[in-house]
């Protein structure tokens, strides 16, 4: 009897270190699996704007790298220092650092617009975004982001004059970065210009295969509560897309749904304040992506 009391008890504890064993496998499996799980269709990144604002480009990596963040758009006058100012070495360094890392340079965060009633100031943003677009051909990223950023009614220029003027100037924009192998995303930004159906008329009047929209997750997508309205206006030319707090009443499982009903396979970019601590921030805010889109 007593030696099968003793049997029974080692079988026993040789079946719990087997269960405990196996559950460590499973979820070493699971934190494995969740950076392809991401990579099949969406992928997870963030903008520099504010999270990242302080972070040179090794630290960027490093910490999007552990927190399995896939991809990156960098925006202008951050402590990443990639602006078009940087000379040829110091490009070929940078995207040298993205390739030889799992971090993928999405795309560069210009502040472009093109709004003002003064054509000098219009045709002086068109040149600051075709140097964003030749400093994105070299770094290695896929598209510059451009905003519209208010309009003139308020001094007696028609609404639909402004969205025309916008729309033209990305053309230009359009053209010469199809010319380099780089895509305009134009965001859904600004008091005024970001009501979905003022970008829908702007990028219909650029009417160019490169320029598209960059989805900015704003309060101002929702109609009756679903961003369904708005978001069908404009699915058709997502390019790129921010999102910011995944907790907040922002719907975006519907989102989520909306981007995968349309094969969307980019980056959605976290763009979120400040953290003190970013590490376990980021580590929480990729579980609860993964979970929003189930």
């Amino acid at each position: 009897m007593r030696s099968t009391r003793r049997e029974l008890l080692a079988g026993a504890l040789a079946v719990g270190a087997a269960v405990v064993a196996g559950g460590r496998k499973a979820e070493a499996a699971l934190r494995a699996e969740a950076p392809r799980r991401g990579t099949k269709g969406m992928r997870l990144g963030t903008v520099t704007y504010n999270l990242a604002k302080d972070w040179d480009v090794p630290t960027l990596i490093a910490k999007c790298q552990a927190a399995h963040f896939e991809g990156v758009e960098l925006r202008t006058t951050h402590a990443h220092g990639v602006e078009p100012s940087l000379g040829a070495a110091a490009r070929k360094e940078v995207r040298q650092r993205f390739a030889d890392s799992s971090v993928t340079l999405w795309g560069l965060g210009s502040i472009c617009e093109f709004h003002s009633m003064d054509p000098k100031e219009v045709q002086a943003n068109v040149e600051t975004c075709k140097a964003f677009v030749r400093l994105a051909e070299d770094v290695g990223a896929k598209g510059v982001k451009v905003r519209p950023n208010g309009l003139n009614d308020d001094k007696g220029v028609p609404v639909e004059q402004t969205l025309e003027q916008i729309g033209h100037a990305l053309t230009e924009c359009g053209r010469f970065a199809a010319e380099h192998g780089v895509e305009i995303w134009v965001e859904v930004h600004g008091n005024k210009t970001q009501h979905p159906p003022h970008i829908r008329r702007i990028i219909d009047v650029a009417s160019h295969a490169s320029v598209g929209v960059c989805w900015n997750s704003n309060p101002t997508d929702l109609k009756d509560g679903s961003i369904r309205e708005y978001f069908n206006l404009l699915k058709k030319d997502i390019r790129s897309c921010h999102i910011t707090e995944l907790s907040s009443d922002y719907p975006y499982r519907e989102l989520f749904a909306g981007l995968k009903s349309i094969g969307y396979d980019r980056f959605t970019l976290a763009e979120v304040a400040e953290s003190k601590e970013p590490e376990r921030f980021m580590g929480y805010y990729r579980k609860l992506w993964l979970e929003l889109q189930r």
